[in-house]
C-alpha cells in the first residue's frame, strides 16, 4: 500500500480506502454482516488500508456500528470519515425523492445531534473527516453550517470537514463552490474513466486551490472491474438497477477503447481504473466497492502496479474529448428518462 497526507489529519490515508456502504447496505450484495466485518479487518491487517469512509444513513447507523466492531482496538491507527445531513430518525412517510430519500437537516441542533450519535456508534471521541452528505447549494454556502462545524473542531469532536457530493442532487456548481469557497477542507467526488465530467473540472480547481479530494465509484458500477453482466437482472435494491441501460451499454463499448491500459501490462482493468483516479495529487484516496476477498486483494494492490504514464493519460483525454464525452452523457437516475431494468 502507498499513502498520502491530508491537511489536519496526523495519520496518512491509504491510497485505496474502504467505502463501508458496500458492506452495510444491500446495494452491492454483501448481506452477511460477519463477512463485512472480516473484509474490513482484513483490509487493515492484510493490505494496509487505513482509510474507512462511512455515513450515518448507511443501514440507519449500521455503517458506523459495523466499522466500530470490525476495527476494535485500531482507532489510533486508522482514519475514519463519516457523513451527516440526512434525518435518519424521520418517519418513512416523511421521505421524498429518488431511492426514498430522507429529508435533510442543516440547522446547528441537527448537526450536533448527528455528530454525537455518530461518535456513539463509532465508539470514539472524535471523527477524522466529517462530511455534508449530498448537500445542496444552500447547505454548502450556509454560515450556520460552517460555524457549527468550526465549534465541533474547537471541541475536538471532528478534525476536518468537507462535503461528499451527490450527482443526483448537486454536482458541478456545488463542487466548485465547495472547492473555491475556501472553507471546506476536502471534497468527495465521483470520478472514473466513464464519468469524467464534471470531475475533470473539479480536479483542476482542487489542484489550483490546494484542496483535498476523495474519489469514489472508480469502477463505474462494475463496468471497469469486469463484474457487470449485461444479461444479468439486478434486484431493485442493487445500485446498478438505477443506472440507465443505454448508458451502461455505451460504457461497455467505451471499455474496449481502454485495452492499452491493462493488456500487456502488470495491471488489471480494475487496477488501471484506480490508478486513473490517483493520477492527480489532489486525490488522497480512492474508494472502490469491496465485496469479496478477491476484489479486496485486487483493488488494494493497485498502487503497487505501474502508474499511468503521461502518454496514457493524454490518450485517455483524447478519447474522452473525441467522442466518449458525448456517448456517456447520461450517467445517473436523476435524468428525465427513467432507467429501464436490466433484462433477465
Amino acid at each position: 500500500m502507498k499513502y498520502r497526507s491530508m491537511p489536519g489529519i496526523d495519520r496518512p490515508l491509504s491510497e485505496v480506502g474502504f467505502g463501508v456502504w458496500s458492506v452495510a447496505t444491500p446495494w452491492w450484495g454483501v448481506k452477511d454482516e460477519e463477512l463485512g466485518k472480516k473484509l474490513l479487518r482484513s483490509a487493515y491487517e492484510e493490505y494496509g488500508i487505513t482509510f474507512f469512509d462511512t455515513a450515518d444513513v448507511y443501514g440507519q447507523g449500521k455503517g458506523e456500528t459495523i466499522l466500530a466492531d470490525a476495527l476494535s482496538g485500531l482507532r489510533d491507527k486508522v482514519v475514519i470519515a463519516t457523513k451527516f445531513g440526512y434525518d435518519i430518525y424521520a418517519k418513512r412517510g416523511d421521505r421524498h425523492g429518488g431511492h426514498s430519500e430522507l429529508p435533510q437537516r442543516w440547522d446547528k441542533e441537527s448537526i450536533r445531534k448527528s455528530c454525537e450519535e455518530s461518535l456513539r456508534r463509532l465508539k470514539t471521541d472524535y471523527i477524522d473527516i466529517y462530511q455534508l452528505h449530498n448537500a445542496r447549494m444552500e447547505a454548502i454556502v450556509s454560515d450556520e453550517v460552517y460555524e457549527t462545524l468550526e465549534r465541533l473542531k474547537e471541541e475536538g469532536k471532528i478534525l476536518t470537514y468537507g462535503v461528499a457530493l451527490g450527482p443526483d442532487i448537486g454536482w458541478r456548481d456545488e463542487g466548485l463552490a465547495a472547492i473555491e469557497g475556501g472553507r471546506m477542507d476536502m471534497v468527495q467526488i465521483i470520478n472514473n474513466l466513464i464519468e469524467q465530467d464534471p470531475a475533470r473540472e473539479l480536479i483542476k480547481a482542487a489542484e489550483k486551490q490546494n484542496r483535498a479530494l476523495i474519489s469514489r465509484v472508480p469502477h463505474a458500477s462494475g463496468l471497469l472491474d469486469g463484474t457487470y453482466d449485461p444479461d444479468k437482472h439486478f434486484d431493485k435494491t442493487d445500485h446498478r438497477n438505477h443506472r440507465p441501460v443505454k448508458w451502461m451499454q455505451a460504457g461497455l463499448q467505451a471499455v474496449k477503447d481502454w485495452g492499452f491500459l491493462y493488456k500487456e501490462s502488470d495491471r488489471t482493468i480494475g487496477q488501471a481504473a484506480i490508478l486513473f483516479c490517483l493520477a492527480s495529487p489532489a486525490v488522497k484516496s480512492v474508494l472502490p466497492n469491496i465485496t469479496s476477498e478477491e476484489n479486496l486483494r485486487e483493488f488494494a494492490t493497485a498502487p503497487e502496479k505501474t502508474p499511468l504514464t503521461a502518454e496514457e493519460l493524454q490518450k485517455i483525454e483524447e478519447l474522452w474529448e473525441n467522442g466518449q464525452k458525448t456517448a456517456l452523457k447520461q450517467p445517473f437516475s436523476n435524468s428525465k428518462t427513467k432507467p429501464t431494468p436490466v433484462a433477465k
